[in-house]
Order: structure tokens, then C-alpha cells, then sequence
């Protein structure tokens, strides 16, 4: 099990074969220079599709020397997605990167009936934090993807993450899910929601994880906290991973963690034939390489 991201590094380095990361639509400032830097510090091979002309433009102002690279030019984005899914299809290629091109678009790629990467379940966000206040790695799902998931949705949800941590090495992930208080209660759905997530868990229903909940977030990550409301607990206190209610609760940790508590991060979407890299501009350049390095290293 991992303790630190930058522990990814050690892992990639353990691969006998180098990934290969695909760019969509890579005339994007931002995209390409962490790419570059992923195929520099040589955790993936990188494969630029898009509009050669604008993606040598940005190279060339960058100070970025994509001579060795390969390059596909399609100069329409819609294509260049379809480009670069296909590759990922056809086992060309092992992560989709998200250049200058609309998510919708990148999404709507991946799941075309006809040549995308659907497995049948749901896409869902992935992240995990290193921070300072807390003693190991804290995963968290879904913050991106999911608005308001019902119970379907967020065992699916936990199905995509526990298999990817199983690949990253945790063998039994602690999962807390979330709500506003840790009692159950039938005007709450999250509350009724987490119960049942629990009792599936000890089933067998979710995979190797242990479920926990309802917990409120304080019961989940503090030891203390758990033991003053008298909750007995394999994941009070240690949780592994934590699963929101909504899209809206998780977004505003997620934004919390990366901007208040001096937090570093990874991020991928699973869920489909490949893991998918969704970096934005407000991403911070250590989270974009991570999130390549964490592609790179999980299943």
C-alpha cells in the first residue's frame, strides 16, 4: 500500500512496460507541459493528437522539444477525440488525457456505443490526497462525475474505486460513508443509503473493502471524534476512502483539501476500458503530473 503519491513514482519504475498516454486535442498550454513532463521524467510514452500546427505553436513557446514525440494531426476536435479513443480501443494506447477539448465531448467519445470504452458500469472521480493533518492517504469519491447518486449508483461508484485501490496495493480499503449525522435515519436517505452500502460490504457485494456507515465527517477521519459519540468502528478514525452523498458535498472537501489544508493531490475518472485524466487549468502543476503518474501505476 502506498503512503505517500510520491511513492507513484517508485511504482511506475517497477512496471516492466512504460504506458502509453494519449492526448486528445493536446493544443492545450497547460495539457501538453504536463504530458511533456510525464514523457521527460519517462513515466508514459505520450501520443499527441490534435492540430499539429497550434500544438507545435504552443512547443515552440513552451521551450518544449517534441521532435521525438509522435503526433497525429486532426485538426477537429470531436475527431481528435475519436482519434484518440479508438487508439486506447484498438490497444494502441493505455490512458486518455483531456486536451483543449469540452468534457462533454471527451465523455461523449469514451462512450460511443459503437467505438468507445464503456465496460457497462458507471464513469465515476477518483481522487487521492496526501495531507499534513492526517496519517495516511485519503481517497475520495465521487467529487466530479455523479451528481446525486441512488444506491445503484454508489455501489457502482465503490466498485470502480475499491478495484483501483486493490491495484494500488491497499488490500482492503476502509470505506466511510458519508452523511450528516452517524445514526440512521429514515428521513435521510444518505443515512439509509450508508447502511445498506455497509451491509452489502460485509456481504461480499462491494469487493475486498471494509463499509462503514452512516458517519458524519468528523467520525470518519478523527479517532477522537468517534470515540466521543461511543461508535465502534474498524473505520472511524482510519478510513481509506471516503463516499459522499452528492456531488455537491465531496466538490467542496475536494476544493477544501487542495486550498486550505496544503494538500497534494491525484485525480483519475474510472470506469472505463482505461483510466482518464481530467486535468483543469486551476489544477496545480504537481497535481496534473500526479494524476498521470496515478493512471499510470493503477488498473
Amino acid at each position: 500500500m502506498i503512503k505517500q503519491l510520491s511513492y507513484l513514482s517508485n511504482l511506475v519504475a517497477l512496471q516492466s512496460k512504460r504506458k502509453k498516454l494519449i492526448l486528445a486535442a493536446a493544443q492545450d498550454a497547460h495539457s501538453i507541459e504536463a504530458a511533456y513532463q510525464a514523457w521527460k521524467d519517462e513515466i508514459v510514452d505520450i501520443v499527441l493528437v490534435g492540430d499539429k500546427a497550434e500544438i507545435e505553436k504552443i512547443a515552440n513557446q513552451k521551450g518544449l522539444d517534441i521532435s521525438a514525440i509522435e503526433l497525429i494531426d486532426v485538426a477537429d476536435k470531436a475527431k481528435a477525440v475519436e482519434v484518440s479513443v479508438k487508439l486506447i480501443r484498438d490497444g494502441k494506447g493505455d490512458i486518455l488525457m483531456k486536451g483543449n477539448v469540452p468534457t462533454s465531448t471527451l465523455l461523449k467519445g469514451v462512450l460511443d456505443k459503437e467505438w468507445g470504452l464503456r465496460k457497462g458500469g458507471v464513469l465515476s472521480h477518483f481522487a487521492l490526497f496526501e495531507i499534513p493533518a492526517y496519517h495516511k492517504l485519503l481517497g475520495l469519491t465521487d467529487v466530479a462525475m455523479n451528481i446525486a447518486p441512488d444506491l445503484q449508483g454508489k455501489a457502482a461508484i465503490l466498485n470502480n474505486a475499491v478495484s483501483f485501490m486493490n491495484s494500488l496495493g491497499f488490500e482492503k480499503p476502509k470505506i466511510a460513508a458519508l452523511a450528516a449525522v452517524e445514526t440512521v435515519n429514515s428521513d435521510m436517505q444518505a443515512t439509509l443509503d450508508a447502511a445498506m452500502l455497509s451491509k452489502m460490504a460485509q456481504r461480499g457485494q462491494l469487493g475486498k473493502c471494509i463499509v462503514d456507515g452512516p458517519l458524519a465527517f468528523d467520525n470518519a477521519i478523527s479517532r477522537e471524534s468517534a470515540e466521543h459519540k461511543g461508535i465502534i468502528s474498524d473505520v472511524a478514525g482510519d478510513a481509506d476512502l471516503l463516499l459522499f452523498p452528492n456531488i455537491e458535498s465531496g466538490n467542496v472537501i475536494y476544493k477544501a483539501l487542495s486550498y486550505f489544508a496544503n494538500a497534494r493531490l491525484a485525480a483519475v475518472i474510472l470506469g472505463a476500458k482505461a483510466p482518464i485524466v481530467l486535468t483543469s487549468r486551476a489544477d496545480s502543476e504537481d497535481a496534473k503530473l500526479n494524476s498521470i503518474l496515478l493512471a499510470a501505476v493503477g488498473k
